[in-house]
């Protein structure tokens, strides 16, 4: 096995940040980028044979990157030299149109992007070409991600309190990442599903039969990583106080309660609130996220090992045998529990978060006229 630390590769500040710029930069070349991440691994000694692993090269291919960072520094990152690499196939001018095109318009059909076809055809180039210039610069049209940018008055302030919960607890006391997993199903398949075998993925039935559904309400343990659920037909502000009762109950005395939860309206109604504010539970404490913002509560982590692990291929008669699942994975997580570790401080997402409203406020503006 290979050794994954090496002495790490002497960097100066103005050449981190450099290289930073570099690795984050959307439409530099793909091989300048690659080039740049090596490096800022290389600077925080990583070694070369797991550099190349990460980067999909050999190591010979990272010691040349070290080499010419040393002699060149970073003028040399992704340059190729003289008389290497391949020889442009295209007219002047075209890598960039076909670029602009991909991130800026849209096909005259109404198709929400591009393929290697469609604008192949409308660049007058050849459909291999276009899919090499989206891998030299690493677009990949086909594909969508989700996003919800909070609009929560309060989004710094309750970042804050959180992120600084989890990076930095309080000693002496149990923090706690809160939610509820609503409408679990119990879903049977129609047919038996096909074993895995060389060469085929396993397989289950696109349709199913539905038996009902069950709430499931789960606590995290930040520090431990134990995590304690129950299992209800609702999620009413009864519900929420029954568990809360049983977080209390696993907590000693001693101990202060800190959970992080959202801003659900059963979080805070009258029977929670009036439960808190009795003198037993001044040791309590609730933190709220910011609305729109539920991945910042750690659990929801856990509701993805969850669904992943155990609900998503599963096959279940009834609620009780779907209750049955979780409670028995639960109990397994829990022999061998793993904490979630945050490493992103506030600030460093607070800062993400603002350029993302400038960015939705500069396309607001676009479209408003």
């Amino acid at each position: 096995m290979h050794n994954s630390t090496a002495a790490a590769m002497p960097l100066s500040a103005t050449q981190r940040r450099s290289l930073q710029q570099i690795a984050g930069a959307p439409s530099l070349a793909h091989r300048k980028v690659v080039q740049a991440r090596a490096l800022l691994w290389a600077g925080d000694g990583v070694g070369n044979e797991e550099i190349a692993r990460r980067s999909g090269v050999d190591s010979d291919a990272v010691r040349r990157w070290r080499t010419r960072f040393v002699e060149k520094g970073v003028d040399g990152v992704g340059v190729i030299a003289p008389g290497r690499g391949r020889k442009p196939w295209l007219p002047p001018g075209t890598v960039a149109e076909v670029l602009r095109i991909t991130q800026h318009e849209s096909p005259a059909d109404g198709s929400t992007h591009w393929t290697t076809r469609t604008l192949a055809r409308h660049v007058g180039i050849g459909k291999d070409s276009v899919a090499q210039i989206w891998a030299d610069h690493n677009l990949k049209p086909w594909r969508v991600d989700t996003f919800k940018i909070s609009n929560d008055i309060h989004f710094e302030e309750k970042l804050v309190d959180v992120v600084g919960l989890y990076m930095d607890p309080p000693e002496r006391a149990a923090v706690f990442s809160f939610d509820e997993k609503t409408q679990c199903q119990a879903l049977d398949r129609t047919q038996p599903g096909l074993p895995l075998r060389s060469g085929r993925a396993g397989t289950v039935t696109h349709d199913y039969k539905r038996h009902g559904t069950t709430d499931l309400f789960a606590a995290l343990n930040i520090g431990s990583g134990e995590i304690l659920t129950h299992c209800r037909s609702s999620h009413t502000a009864a519900d929420v106080l029954r568990f809360f009762k049983r977080i209390d109950a696993s907590v000693p005395r001693e101990l202060e309660v800190h959970v992080v939860l959202d801003n659900l309206s059963a979080h805070k109604a009258p029977a929670i609130t009036g439960w808190l504010a009795h003198p037993r539970r001044a040791r309590w404490h609730l933190h709220y996220t910011p609305t729109s913002s539920s991945w910042v509560n750690l659990v929801e982590r856990w509701f993805k090992e969850l669904t992943d692990k155990r609900l998503r291929r599963g096959a279940f008669t009834s609620v009780p045998d779907l209750i049955t699942a979780i409670e028995k994975w639960a109990v397994s997580w829990n022999q061998n529990p793993k904490p979630y570790v945050w490493h992103t401080p506030a600030n460093e997402i607070i800062a993400k978060v603002q350029r993302g409203r400038a960015t939705l406020r500069q396309i607001n503006s676009q479209t408003d006229h």
